[in-house]
This record gives C-alpha cells, structure tokens and sequence, in this order.
C-alpha cells in the first residue's frame, strides 16, 4: 500500500501561480511514475503532469510552459508548480502513483484549484 498526501491548492485569479505538494509513503519501490491528473466539473480525468523516478517528465499539452513537475527535496515527493493559471484549470486535482513493476495505481483524495477570470 502506498499514502499519497497532498497539499497545496487554493483559489487564484486569472494569471496567478500556486503550487501543489505530494507525499508518498508506505511500501515504495522504483522505478515509479508520480504525477497529478485533474478533472473539473463533467468531464473525465485528464493527466496533466508526471515525473518517473529518474527524472522524466510528461505534460499535457494545455499546460505545457505554463506548469513544472518536480521532485521534492524530501524522498518520494514531487511538487507541481502552476504559472499563467487559466479559469480552464479549474479543477479538482488529485496526486498520483503508479509502481512501473507492479502496475498498481494509487490516488490522493484530491485538492481544489480554482481560477477565477
């Protein structure tokens, strides 16, 4: 079993910045994928970041130059830092974990990011 906390989130204005944090913790074994994906009011869960234990990131690509994923300094974190925010990434988003051997999935319970215009 593997914790995912998150942190971060909030209410912004159009153009604002915010930052998300994520905290794995249990039975972690590498390689793994570690990201957020975000779904607003009607529509699916969408990946919007990951970064794989060596260093690999993918975005989406509404998010692309505007949002960095990273590593936190402390072990089996990652930080998401959203720049240029849109009313468009409203959204709950939520943490995500994928072990690359196991294939098993893990979810945060979620923050709200909303944008306002």
């Amino acid at each position: 079993q593997v914790q995912l906390v998150e942190s971060g989130g909030g209410l912004v204005q159009a153009g604002g910045s915010l930052r998300l944090s994520c905290a794995a913790s249990g039975s972690i074994s590498s390689p793994y994928y570690m990201g957020w994906y975000r779904q607003a009011p009607g529509k699916e869960r969408e990946l919007v970041a990951r970064i794989r234990t060596e260093g690999i990131t993918d975005y989406a690509e509404s998010v692309k130059g505007r949002f960095t994923i990273s590593k936190g300094n402390a072990k089996n974190t990652v930080n998401l830092r959203m720049n240029s925010l849109k009313p468009e990434d409203t959204a709950v988003y939520y943490c995500h974990f994928r072990s690359i051997v196991s294939a098993y999935v893990y979810w945060g319970q979620g923050t709200q990011v909303t944008v306002s215009s």
